[in-house]
């Protein structure tokens, strides 16, 4: 590795800024002369293409070029506007691959840009590993809860928060949300379903989809009857699941949360609130 190419890389590390959740960003006037450019004008051109390659791709591009501007003194105490971008990782690697390829600064910023996502991707899929499966699946109750909470207002109900507690009842052997979580161990701010095992967040799913196939299979009508039907399909499950493992669910132990996980999944789809 030669030696400009190593201090490329100290240049791009030290122009690198953070946001108060630890996010990385760069400034595109920092980035213009990393880059060997020296006119403002000449690099907005660059900034240009770099944004309709954003939106060929089609990465929502405010997110990640957001444009700015700087007071900066002109001399005898006037000041002016001085134009700017705040840049994401992609946006400043998108940079690299629009600007001039014959400028050396150039090839060492697209390999430096190009390690960090890979480094990045790598730490992603180590981050995740044995929680991939948790989260695909808690994705999927996401969705099927809101099926069957529109299946469950169809058959009549209109205290949800019962009719949920009536399920969770029957698969927990008569204990509620809130005892199991002190059962397990899982702090009063946590989701359950973010901290319980693949075996058992899959019994949730099968039993969500059960429920909500069932009120509608058997029409039912009333909410005295949905109620009995999510916790009897909450039971069914749970004898099953006994069988096969034979372990209560409520004695299974709980794992690292998936929350921001699920969350970042959510925002990258559209999703609302999980």
């Amino acid at each position: 590795m030669d030696i400009g190419y190593s201090e490329c890389m100290a240049g791009f590390e030290a122009a690198k800024r953070l946001t108060a959740a630890n996010v990385e960003f760069w400034m595109a006037r920092d980035l213009m002369k990393l880059l060997g450019y020296a006119a403002w004008d000449k690099f907005e051109g660059v900034i240009e293409k770099a944004r309709n390659a954003a939106k060929s791709a089609g990465a929502p591009v405010d997110n990640h070029f957001s444009q700015t501007a700087n007071m900066v003194s002109i001399g005898s105490g006037a000041k002016r506007e001085k134009a700017d971008w705040y840049l994401t990782r992609y946006a400043a690697y998108l940079i690299a691959m629009s600007a001039d390829s014959s400028k050396v600064e150039v090839g060492h910023a697209m390999t430096y840009f190009a390690v960090k996502t890979r480094r990045q991707e790598i730490q992603e899929r180590q981050m995740l590993g044995d929680e991939e499966k948790r989260v695909q699946i808690r994705l999927r109750t996401i969705g099927n809860n809101k099926r069957l909470a529109g299946a469950a207002k169809k058959a009549g109900v209109i205290r949800y928060a019962l009719f949920q507690d009536a399920g969770h009842r029957g698969f927990y052997g008569g204990l509620g949300v809130s005892e199991v979580k002190r059962r397990k161990g899982v702090p009063d701010g946590e989701e359950l379903l973010d901290r319980i095992g693949p075996l058992e967040l899959s019994a949730h799913d099968f039993r969500i989809t059960l429920t909500e196939d069932r009120l509608n299979r058997e029409n039912v009508d009333t909410e005295a009857d949905a109620i009995n039907t999510v916790r009897t399909v909450g039971g069914e499950v749970r004898a099953v699941m006994q069988k096969e493992d034979g372990k209560k669910p409520e004695d299974l132990p709980i794992a690292p949360s998936i929350k921001k996980i699920v969350q970042k999944h959510r925002k990258q789809i559209g999703g609302g609130k999980v």
